[in-house]
């Protein structure tokens, strides 16, 4: 299944309540379509003063659904047929006022209705707030909020920033894309709940002098997805990252490092404390032996500065020769560009870690898609060409099932 899928046969409910903010959902439900989830709109009659039923219907490709007396319904219970038939209620822009409805289990409008109407078990109901942000931290709203949570909802967001009124603060509404993926993340199996994972991403970069170093092409790409794909599945994530241009995955905690020498000093004490460690990065085998202070300048005579190097710290291995007590359930990766099988083979071993995760890195760097090979003491199992999300999630899956036969080592 290609990321474009990942709600396919998902039916989602997407509630717009008064503000502003729902000139997003206009976007949201683009994004809601093309994830492959059928969307049916319910609005309330403040939200149409600030964008119109056709727009909605024209982007879902279905009525909006506006009154509890639709008369389109054939039992007029409108209510009851569109909770019923969801996956998932998500009410984006979830007003101030939409909120108290909620809290105080109001149902004199055809959104807030349903949402009461709607069997818990089966149909949860995600709330994206927005409101100005007096509004937010007004007692009586932290009231509603802390109630309807302990109602059943589910929170997504606030964001601070710049809000319609002029005023910049808590109470903006999380963008399109992130609800899109918050709500792809909600439905992943929570395969990792409890568990502390450690990704390490991206290229290092060894300085030669303050404009010049040595690196490589890793974008950082496969390490991002880990960590979110992680995240999505309920475990806790930290993410040590080198010099890459990617934004940090919601819920993730990141650390940016340049060297490989930097990278190690983060890793090693964050080892200790996680119980899985994942080491995507792409590790420079060497740097300069001495970084020089200033740029090193061309001296007219044709011939390149002498450069000494050495050998950087093995992290991966570092990790893995941690007392057992401290030590987390290691997973490597070997980027290679030829004989892939046989190198990641002996790297293993060399390593001394359960698994290691093959792939071709000139055939893959920068790229959106990938291909990978999982090695461990068993053999090989190959996980085809897909989008790096996906195989970041059949990764995590295969994680928690080898940890799981292992009694959670």
């Amino acid at each position: 299944m290609s990321e474009v899928q990942a709600l396919q046969g998902r039916h989602i409910v997407l509630g717009l309540s008064g503000g502003v903010a729902c000139y997003k959902a206009a976007e949201l439900t683009r994004l809601l379509v093309k994830a492959g989830a059928t969307v049916q709109v319910v609005m309330t009659e403040a939200a149409q003063q600030f964008i119109t039923p056709v727009t909605m219907q024209a982007l879902s490709g279905r009525p909006v659904a506006a009154s509890q007396w639709d008369a389109r319904e054939p039992n007029n219970m409108a209510h009851i047929n569109l909770s019923r038939q969801a996956d998932a209620i998500l009410v984006a822009p979830a007003s101030a006022d939409f909120i108290a409805r909620l809290a105080q289990g109001r149902a004199d409008e055809l959104l807030s209705l349903l949402c009461l109407a709607r069997p818990i078990e089966h149909c949860p109901l995600l709330l994206a707030p927005a409101m100005n942000r007096e509004m937010w931290a007004h007692p009586a709203t932290q009231r509603n909020v802390a109630q309807v949570a302990a109602d059943g909802a589910r929170l997504l967001g606030p964001a601070a920033g710049d809000q319609a009124c002029g005023e910049i603060g808590d109470g903006r509404m999380l963008e399109a894309a992130e609800l899109c993926d918050e709500l792809i993340a909600f439905f992943q199996p929570k395969l990792l709940a409890g568990r502390r994972l450690l990704v390490t991403a991206g290229p290092t970069f060894e300085a030669i002098d303050p404009v010049r170093g040595i690196t490589n092409l890793s974008s950082g790409k496969m390490g991002f997805a880990i960590a979110r794909a992680a995240a999505e599945a309920g475990a806790e994530v930290t993410l040590v990252a080198g010099p890459v241009a990617l934004a940090t995955p919601r819920g993730v905690v990141r650390i940016d490092v340049q060297s490989a020498e930097q990278m190690l000093a983060a890793v090693l004490p964050q080892a200790r404390r996680h119980d899985v460690f994942v080491a995507t990065a792409a590790v420079a085998d060497w740097r300069p032996a001495q970084s020089a202070a200033q740029k090193i300048k061309k001296d007219g005579s044709g011939q390149p500065p002498a450069l000494a190097f050495v050998e950087n710290p093995d992290i991966l291995a570092s990790v893995a020769r941690l007392p057992a007590a401290e030590r987390p359930w290691c997973v490597g990766f070997a980027a290679e560009s030829h004989d892939v099988l046989a190198h990641a083979r002996q790297k293993r071993v060399r390593k001394g870690v359960p698994l290691i995760v093959a792939n071709n890195g000139p055939a893959t760097f920068g790229r959106d898609d990938n291909e990978l090979v999982l090695v461990d003491a068993d053999g090989e199992q190959a996980l085809p060409r897909g989008d790096k999300l996906t195989l970041a999630r059949q990764l995590v899956i295969e994680i928690a099932r080898r940890m799981a036969a292992q009694g959670g080592a």
